[in-house]
């Protein structure tokens, strides 16, 4: 495993420890979950994730998405939005944003690429 990590051939995404609740979520315990998960994978194959992938959580909170950037996120693909936004998305054929979260407080000195799968 580590040989293929080091030539590039695989890519860990997220890397806690486990997939945290979005919908009701303690921010320490997310943060304690990825600095777990991020210790061990620098220690055992040395990197730390740079894209996640929120594979089937109920909403995504811009919370969450700032704790992300702000742990060096860079991309989060994601599979369930809201059917209003879905509907929209899929008319237009644009499944990628860049969220901003909370750009009214904090500039948009945070953003993050997001591609809804």
């Amino acid at each position: 495993m580590r040989r293929i990590v080091k030539e590039g051939r695989f890519e860990f995404v997220t890397g806690g420890i486990s997939a945290h609740d979005e919908a009701c979520p303690y921010y320490e315990d997310i943060i304690n979950n990825m600095m777990a998960g991020h210790e061990f994978l620098m220690k055992e194959f040395g990197v730390v994730p740079r894209n996640a992938w929120l594979l089937d959580e109920f909403g995504h909170s811009a919370a969450n998405t700032r704790l992300f950037a702000d742990m060096g996120m860079e991309a989060i693909f994601i599979n369930r939005i809201t059917m209003k936004e879905n509907e929209k998305r899929w008319y237009s054929k644009d499944t990628n944003f860049i969220w901003r979260p909370f750009n009214k407080h904090f500039g948009d000195q945070y953003q993050t690429f997001i591609n809804t799968i």
